[in-house]
């Protein structure tokens, strides 16, 4: 009807030809003529097409048995859609992939929206019986950039007290961080942990009950000597109260932490363990409606296991030290001493940072970045180094992270032949008197227009014989005075005059 009467208007009312008219609606010009020509405004009919079986008819009763059977596995055992489209294209399917997802994405839509007719049986657990485990998604801003964020909850079944832990990912030393953390902010570990089959902790799932647990993971169950349980493949509701913590959370907590801007992901830790602690006193226990959480977190403490010494979750592996001084870890460049140059060290992933230990047990930590293709220098690194070849301080990429005073002392300097080596000199001065003394010094030495190796080093030395003056209670010395002096004058005139006596008998 809308097409009809555009028609009509622009050729009755508009004097558009009958030609244009129909170019514009997209329709035939006999087609035009034929709506024009009769008496009245009258609903055009079309020709009842007949609908041809579609090519996906023959198969959607063989693709409805494989989604149902792939619906009772669990998430790694399921086929893709891909490989439904390559089984039936293999039984003579001829259409495009497209029919194969849309037509599983509705099956899918469907049975998501149907109405749930299976029971659950309501679980109960003792004070101090077991915490549940699991993780989360959540999209928060830091640093200025909208940043996904893993988050670890972890919920004592009995008294529902919980805590929050975000991190970049979920890898092993996350994993170990966030119990840590948890157990330290709960006060004690309970008897049992639930978990489902993530990998960080299984390895394979077996039938039944049947697991092999990771050997890391196993390592940090027998160190807070806890028993890990894990659920049955896509049975959620064997942990349904940390499973309800995480929609429960992300309405509250998380609601309001995307409303901030965070510095750092330090920083939204520390305001998610108390932004935690405070939602105990508020939220009602269900079972005792006359207690919040807190109140029964009270009772549950005094049954659990107190903390030991916290768990050393780091994840080591080897890196070599490239000729540049440098090791490679997920896509990112770090920098350690020169002197470990082309040797193999020992890497120890921990959540904030990395430590490096060389083969003869000397360390260096690092702060962790999670960003990808980025350098990492620091100019200490390379000290030793450019005491041997001083010409690549002009160049040298490191030196360009140095503070702002030895910046300005390198510019400085090198504007006079010989310059690089008397800033090597300068260098070499830090690891033995330290870089606050030395900025100092070499802030001394600009300010009184003398920019030279010798004067920095002598004002270091003058500023650490100020640091620590020496009193005389302080001199040592082995030797002993055995007859203290004595002012005896009278003893001085009896050997004048005998002197003068004897002078005058002469």
């Amino acid at each position: 009807m809308g097409t009809l009467s555009k028609l009509r208007r622009m050729v009755l009312r508009e004097n558009v030809s009958v030609r244009e008219a129909a170019r514009r609606l997209h329709i035939s010009r006999n087609t035009a003529k034929r709506w024009l020509a009769e008496p009245e405004m009258v609903q055009p009919t079309y020709p009842q097409r007949v609908t041809s079986p579609g090519l996906l008819d023959a198969y959607k009763e063989k693709l409805d048995l494989w989604l149902k059977a792939d619906s009772h596995r669990g998430k790694r055992e399921r086929r893709s859609i891909g490989s439904y489209f390559e089984s039936i294209r293999s039984m003579g399917f001829t259409g495009s992939k497209n029919l194969v997802y849309d037509y599983c994405r509705s099956w899918k839509q469907e049975q998501a929206n149907a109405p749930r007719h299976a029971g659950f049986v309501p679980l109960s657990f003792e004070l101090g019986e077991a915490f549940q485990f699991d993780w989360s998604c959540e999209y928060v801003v830091i640093g200025g950039l909208r940043r996904r964020l893993e988050v670890a909850h972890t919920k004592l079944a009995a008294s529902r007290a919980y805590v929050l832990a975000a991190y970049f990912t979920q890898s092993h030393e996350m994993l170990f961080d966030a119990h840590t953390r948890a157990f330290t902010v709960l006060g004690g570990i309970p008897k049992r942990g639930i978990y489902d089959n993530m990998r960080t902790a299984v390895d394979t799932v077996g039938k039944g009950k049947e697991r092999s647990v990771n050997a890391r993971f196993e390592s940090m169950t027998g160190h807070y000597l806890f028993e890990a349980e894990f659920c049955n493949r896509a049975a959620g509701w064997e942990k349904g109260r940390v499973e309800k913590n995480v929609q429960d959370r992300r309405r509250h907590i998380w609601r309001e932490a995307a409303e901030k801007r965070w510095n750092s992901l330090a920083e939204l830790n520390t305001w998610l363990v108390q932004a935690c602690q405070d939602s105990w006193s508020e939220l009602t226990h269900p079972d005792w409606p006359e207690l919040t959480v807190a109140d029964v977190l009270q009772d549950e403490r005094t049954r659990l296991m107190q903390l030991p010494k916290a768990f050393d979750g780091y994840v080591e592996q080897p890196a070599r030290v490239t000729a540049t001084s440098l090791i490679h870890f997920q896509r990112n460049r770090y920098s350690v001493p020169c002197e470990w140059v082309n040797s193999v060290v020992s890497l120890r992933a921990y959540p904030e940072f990395l430590r490096v230990v060389s083969v003869h047990g000397d360390m260096v930590d690092l702060v962790r970045s999670f960003e990808r293709d980025q350098t990492f220098y620091d100019w200490q690194h390379y000290i030793s180094l450019i005491e041997r070849k001083p010409g690549a301080l002009r160049n040298g990429a490191p030196f360009k992270t140095m503070p702002e005073p030895l910046q300005e002392l390198q510019r400085q300097l090198l504007k006079n032949p010989g310059g690089d080596r008397v800033m090597a000199q300068v260098l070499s001065a830090v690891p033995l008197h330290g870089l606050d003394a030395v900025l100092a010094a070499i802030q001394i030495a600009l300010q009184a227009g003398r920019v030279s190796a010798e004067h920095v080093l002598n004002t270091l030395a003058h500023l650490k014989d100020q640091s620590r003056p020496m009193t005389m209670g302080e001199v040592q010395t082995q030797l002993t005075l055995q007859t203290p002096p004595l002012a005896n004058v009278t003893r001085y005139d009896s050997l004048r005059n005998s002197d003068m006596e004897a002078g005058h008998v002469q």
